[in-house]
């Protein structure tokens, strides 16, 4: 009798290597991971991936593959103590005669600073092998002691292909919906891993709810149309949190987007973050510094529009200002480019730190006691002003800077 008081993602998960669907990149036969896992030869390793991409079902196939004990914190309810219950267990050779365990801790970025140094030693002495499972970017949010003890493997969302590899397995095994009676047409599979965005157990709950909540046909099956499997998995997933590692990546693809003239992709990264919840004020500032570092001399006025959109981005707030957003957004991506302003500054920078530069030119100091001209202060200065074109050349640069260029004029940039 198949206990429906588990979610059917937690049923059917894989119990072997073999079983396991996706993620062929660290998982093949001829890939590190594969082979150690097999061997039962695992050292520490973080697993990092989104929601849904089978970190969890990693873990449980070790626990069922290895002979070492396999014991399973989350990092949301366990602390200190169950890290040292957890080691106690391990070196209890009457109940453990390896010495040593693997500890899975789900959740790992959760573990605050003192909670991961309590692992350190542990870990170093081999006694326990730690598998860390997280969603964040574990270079950000795991003990920097930790991760160098550790294997770092990137898990990718999977598949559409995998997920509905993984729902047809789901519908055939007995442990899973195998003894319901169901209808449903591949394309609705289809549509189901379309809409669970890469997150297998999104995709499993959705099949699962629209099952236990279809009655029965006159002729005793259960079918799911396209309408139920929509309604019981709601809307697509969004790959996106906008305090994660996808924060991150998202906003990066979206000024590089921008700086490389591709209004599409664009407008395509700011719908994603501002259906994320991104902060739109967060959004028009980068924008905002795009118009100077990317746009810069070789259209000014991108820069006005830019600043100008952040200013109406704060007074009217969401959802309008999507609109003020997109149109920023556009006219920078669709600027001509030029980073002549952003290069000047950093090269005038980089000489002020590490240059002897000199000292300012006497004619051009300021002199606001007229007795200070006695000391060479504002004396020998030519107005510019009072020339042809308002321009006169003399120096300003230090004698020891003299002929230095900072700021070099591209293609892109006209007369002002």
């Amino acid at each position: 009798m198949v206990d429906l008081s588990k979610p059917l993602a937690y049923r059917v998960r894989p119990k072997t290597l073999e079983e396991f669907v996706g993620q062929e990149h660290i998982l093949g036969k001829d890939k590190i991971l594969y082979r150690t896992i097999k061997a039962d030869r695992l050292s520490s390793i973080i697993l990092w991936g989104p929601p849904g991409c089978g970190k969890t079902s990693l873990a449980k196939v070790i626990s069922e593959t290895t002979k070492y004990k396999f014991i399973k914190l989350n990092a949301v309810t366990s602390g200190v103590s169950d890290i040292k219950n957890a080691v106690e267990e391990a070196k209890n050779f009457m109940l453990n005669p390896t010495g040593k365990c693997i500890l899975f801790i789900d959740e790992i970025h959760r573990f605050n600073k003192l909670q991961q140094d309590a692992l350190l030693p542990f870990v170093e002495d081999g006694t326990v092998v730690l598998i860390g499972a997280t969603t964040e970017n574990p270079y950000f949010e795991v003990n920097k002691a930790l991760i160098s003890r550790s294997m770092i493997v990137k898990l990718e969302p999977l598949t559409k292909e995998n997920i509905l590899t993984i729902l047809k397995q789901a519908l055939e095994k007995e442990e899973g919906l195998g003894t319901f009676n169901i209808r449903i047409e591949e394309n609705t599979l289809e549509t189901i891993a379309e809409l669970s965005g890469g997150d297998v157990r999104t995709a499993l709950n959705g099949l699962e709810v629209a099952v236990l909540t279809t009655s029965m046909d006159n002729d005793g099956f259960i079918t799911i149309t396209d309408e139920i499997a929509a309604q019981s998995i709601q809307k697509k997933k969004s790959m996106f949190d906008k305090t994660g590692d996808s924060h991150y990546d998202n906003i990066s693809a979206f000024i590089k987007s921008m700086r490389g003239s591709d209004p599409d992709a664009t407008i395509f990264y700011l719908a994603r973050a501002i259906n994320g919840g991104e902060d739109p004020v967060f959004l028009a500032r980068r924008i905002v510094i795009a118009a100077s570092e990317d746009v810069g001399m070789a259209n000014p006025n991108a820069l006005v529009v830019a600043n100008s959109a952040m200013q109406a981005v704060q007074v009217i707030g969401m959802p309008e200002s999507r609109i003020i957003l997109a149109e920023a957004a556009i006219y920078v991506a669709e600027s001509k480019k030029s980073n002549a302003s952003y290069l000047a500054i950093d090269r005038a920078l980089e000489d002020i730190q590490n240059k002897d530069t000199g000292t300012i030119p006497m004619h051009i100091r300021n002199a606001p006691a007229g007795e200070m001209k006695n000391f060479g202060y504002g004396v020998g200065y030519l107005y510019p002003h009072d020339f042809p074109e308002h321009k006169i050349e003399q120096q300003y640069l230090p004698d020891k800077m003299l002929g230095t260029k900072y700021y070099i004029k591209d293609e892109n940039i006209g007369e002002i």
